[in-house]
């Protein structure tokens, strides 16, 4: 890859943060809860007398639950969105109160945020530090097959970051709750993209855990194909020369890699700028 080694990772950071939010804001009972393009506008029109809600110079404003659930369901029928049935809160920060939920598959198209988690699954061994990496299951609908850290996933509504990380670590490698319990809160890290399913406005709630030698992860859900265990060298410069990791992953790896000192001073603050300053 002909380019300079600082770009190789910053590279990462910019494809999550490659858009401008859209002009228009969607407001639930006033909170301001998404972004909305004069695209969805148009496809929601048939549906907005039946939900109450107000189209308005600035975006969109929907009075309750009702009629944010009556349009979600409406973009579903017409094809605009694939339903999920995985409710997520709905918040205005992502610290903030719940004000509703929204099909996840509805999320990219509303520019709500999403919140999940991830789990570095680290080993210290006498060679030094390695990490536990997946393989996306080749039927995943989104990034099949890429690499990616031993647990994570969206938090579903009415779990916390903490119970969703439980859930996340048992049901993808059989991580025993006890000893998720134990994982360290580290980082939380924010971009907004425009992929192939719409506006992802996310926040990446992201922990390590220390885990013994002799641990073996196992899949169990079918999420993942397999694990292997790097030593976390070799993930940064996977991650550096190729686009293997799943996109997302690239940004927690970066931050473990700037918290354990793996880059240099100069690139350290470039990639610290860039990671931690991303737009929410």
């Amino acid at each position: 890859m002909d380019m300079p080694i600082t770009d190789r990772l910053l590279r990462h950071i910019a494809d999550c943060n490659n858009t401008t939010l859209p002009g228009g804001r969607l407001r639930l009972g006033g909170a301001g809860v998404g972004w909305i393009d004069a695209a969805t506008l148009s496809l929601l029109d048939p549906a907005l007398s039946a939900a109450r809600a107000v189209a308005t110079a600035d975006g969109l404003d929907i009075p309750d639950q009702d009629g944010l659930d009556l349009l979600a369901r409406h973009l579903a029928a017409t094809g605009a969105i694939r339903w999920r049935d995985e409710p997520f809160d709905v918040r205005e920060t992502p610290d903030g109160p719940v004000l509703g939920t929204l099909d996840r598959g509805a999320l990219p198209i509303f520019g709500v945020r999403g919140i999940g988690v991830h789990l570095n699954g680290l080993v210290r061994r006498a060679d030094g530090l390695h990490l536990w990496v997946g393989r996306r299951a080749a039927d995943k609908l989104l990034d099949p097959g890429k690499l990616d850290h031993l647990a994570a996933g969206g938090i579903p509504a009415g779990y916390d970051a903490h119970a969703a990380l439980l859930k996340e670590a048992e049901e993808e490698c059989g991580l025993p709750p006890a000893i998720t319990a134990q994982a360290e809160k580290v980082a939380d890290l924010h971009y907004v993209m425009q992929r192939p399913e719409g506006l992802r406005r996310d926040t990446l709630r992201c922990y390590d855990l220390v885990l013994d030698e002799d641990f073996r992860p196992e899949p169990v859900d079918g999420e993942v194909e397999g694990f292997m265990l790097w030593p976390l060298a070799q993930a940064i410069a996977v991650m550096r020369e190729t686009d293997d990791f799943k996109f997302n992953v690239n940004l927690v790896l970066i931050d473990l890699g700037l918290r354990h000192g793996l880059f240099d001073a100069e690139e350290a603050a470039s990639l610290g700028a860039a990671l931690y300053g991303a737009p929410q």
